[in-house]
Formats: C-alpha cells, sequence, structure tokens
C-alpha cells in the first residue's frame, strides 16, 4: 500500500518524471524515471529496481543523450 513520506496521503498514480540528482559534485537530470506520485502533493517514489537502474546510469553507465547550459542564481 502506498503511503507519502511528504505528506502521508495514501493515494498515487503511475507517472514518468523528470528528477535532477546530484551526483560527485555534478548536476544530472534523468528524464521519463517510471514513478508513483501522490495524488496530493506530487512527490514521486521509485521502486528499488528503478532506483538502482538510475544508480548505475548515472555513475557511469551510460553516456548523456545530450549536455545543455544551466543557468545558476542565488537568492541573497
Amino acid at each position: 500500500m502506498f503511503k507519502c513520506h511528504v505528506c502521508g496521503h495514501c493515494a498515487a498514480k503511475s507517472e514518468f518524471v523528470n528528477e535532477v540528482f546530484t551526483v560527485e559534485g555534478r548536476r544530472v537530470l534523468v528524464e521519463h524515471i517510471p514513478a508513483q506520485a501522490c495524488e496530493r502533493c506530487g512527490e514521486a517514489t521509485f521502486s528499488c529496481e528503478t532506483t538502482e537502474r538510475i544508480r548505475k546510469i548515472v555513475h557511469g553507465g551510460a553516456w548523456p543523450l545530450k549536455t545543455v547550459p544551466l543557468d545558476v542564481f542565488e537568492l541573497v
């Protein structure tokens, strides 16, 4: 049974999400990740299998499809 670890809601829907991860000090974007998304707050949860696939990819198991520039701002 699903229970959101952020808001505690008990309903989720299957969808594909994009997520930014920090790996060894660099930011990487993984697109089209299968996830269970909380119907209340939208927090995405990944299966153990999906999490392991992401870990392998971002730690050198695949080449990125593209590299894009990123604007960085600081809110002071």
